[in-house]
């Protein structure tokens, strides 16, 4: 890898949450049966007529925007010609030479805390094909067209990836924004969101770029790594080979881990791009410009930003927990409750018991089992000592599964701390004069003796002794000191 340079560009199609499609009035929800939202625009009967969705233009001038891209004031649908059974016409309905997003970029946050502004090319609208069923069919094919006329908005980057986490970091940022955007809902497991990632290889320090191979619906983060990791590999071992790189679609096996050849690539003039001679060219007014500009939210980097500044949060920190519009109002809502000065341990708190609680589950934010409010309650039995963040975390999986309030829980299971100096100097006195030898040792410079008493008298007190007062009186009690 020493002497080879990866280029990556990613073309991700976006389903737009639009509730009917995008040159027709049937509906889009996911699961229905067969054919049974497809009509005649759809199935291309002879004499019918797209219309354009008006909101998923909308749509696709609030991603622009997003993005500080150039919004085309005047854009072009055009037919691109292809025979698939899928598709009726036997052309898509797409943009090509005048796309409605022009030319625009992201900035992604890498590993190692390098920031990267990837290039937008542009994003266009186009149809969605139907699909092709082959399982319980014996030694057939069948064609659902649901599907065939959703819209999609296809955001196409620029060659600026040079690594597989590169695009896998560029993926999570487009899907982050869309759905803050309201306008996808980025759920790869049904399609509405996943990426074709063109991908080749060049001599480090070259120029001129190598021949790419496209890997085509890549629906998850993990697989968009792996194949790409697996298509360099494959490039770089057949150039040093002696072989070359055809240019071509490549599908990913992700039960065997490797890509493999589709067809040839085809270029534009294979499609045969026309002017759609059924849609009129899209004229978009300054005003309605600025309408959707008046409808933006606070954007992921914008909310990062300010959780840093209000919060004092690292931009690590901040950037973990704007991952999703839901999931920054739910920590938003519960710092405010807690109070500036506490913002940290809420942050600690969402993304760690919270976010183990909801993955392990499978659970939405939005439909977490402990409401901000609840957890509120909670931490503040932490900042008031009532409880130590030990016990928080058994009380919180109490809170969790049995729905109950942390004040309930604390009440009924006796766990609140003991603060009292006296008891706590008591349970110390028991454990140093039942571990003489122990004493000694630890007198004798066993310094890491201090967590064995620490354990003792935390089992003896059933862990409800305060930890802050149980180290301070232990440290002088340990060293012969009176208190």
């Amino acid at each position: 890898m020493a002497d080879w340079e990866v280029v990556i560009g990613l073309e991700i199609h976006a389903q737009l949450a639009t509730k009917s499609k995008i040159f027709s009035g049937s509906a889009t929800a996911y699961g229905a049966e067969p054919n049974t939202q497809a009509n005649l625009v759809d199935l291309a009967y002879p004499g019918v007529l797209p219309v354009l969705n008006a909101e998923a233009l909308r749509m696709a001038v609030k991603f622009g925007l997003a993005i500080g891209a150039t919004i085309a004031r005047r854009s072009i649908f055009a037919r691109k010609n292809y025979f698939y059974p899928d598709l009726p016409k036997g052309y898509q309905i797409s943009q090509y030479e005048q796309p409605v997003v022009g030319k625009g970029s992201l900035a992604v946050v890498l590993d190692d805390g390098a920031i990267k502004t990837i290039g937008v090319t542009r994003a266009h609208l186009e149809e969605d094909a139907g699909k092709s069923l082959h399982e319980g069919l014996a030694n057939a094919s069948g064609i659902d067209l649901n599907r065939a006329g959703t819209p999609l908005l296809e955001i196409v980057s620029e060659p600026d990836m040079r690594s597989a986490k590169e695009a896998v970091a560029y993926m999570k940022k487009i899907h982050t924004l869309v759905r803050y955007l309201e306008i996808c809902d980025g759920n790869m497991q049904e399609g509405s969101f996943r990426c074709d990632a063109n991908v080749s290889v060049r001599p480090r320090g070259a120029n001129k770029f190598g021949t790419r191979a496209e890997v085509k619906n890549l629906n998850s983060f993990r697989f968009l790594e792996k194949a790409i990791q697996f298509e360099v590999a494959r490039q770089i071992e057949l150039i040093e080979s002696g072989g070359r790189v055809v240019q071509e679609t490549r599908l990913y096996d992700s039960d065997k881990n490797e890509t493999r050849s589709m067809r040839s690539k085809e270029e534009a003039n294979d499609y045969r791009y026309f002017p759609d001679p059924d849609l009129l060219p899209v004229e978009i007014e300054q005003e309605f410009i600025d309408g959707v500009r008046a409808t933006l939210p606070e954007l992921p980097d914008e909310k990062a930003a300010r959780f840093e500044r209000d919060f004092a949060l690292s931009a690590y920190d901040a950037g973990v927990l704007c991952a999703s519009r839901e999931l920054g109002a739910y920590f938003e809502s519960l710092a405010q409750a807690l109070g500036a000065a506490h913002a940290k341990l809420a942050a600690n708190w969402v993304m760690g018991e919270l976010s183990s609680a909801l993955n392990r589950d499978n659970v939405e934010i939005t439909a977490s089992r402990v409401s901000a409010a609840d957890l509120s309650a909670l931490l503040g039995r932490i900042v008031d000592a009532t409880i130590s963040g030990k016990i928080a975390k058994d009380v919180f999986e109490a809170m969790w599964s049995e729905g109950k309030t942390a004040d309930d829980i604390i009440e009924a299971r006796g766990l609140r701390q003991i603060t009292d100096a006296g008891a706590i100097e008591s349970v110390i006195d028991a454990v140093i004069a039942a571990n003489p030898k122990q004493l000694a040792d630890y007198r004798a410079g066993k310094d890491k003796l201090f967590g064995f008493f620490v354990g003792q008298v935390m089992k003896a007190t059933g862990g409800k002794a305060n930890p802050a007062q149980l180290n301070d009186l232990l440290k002088a009690k340990l060293a012969g000191e009176s208190v």
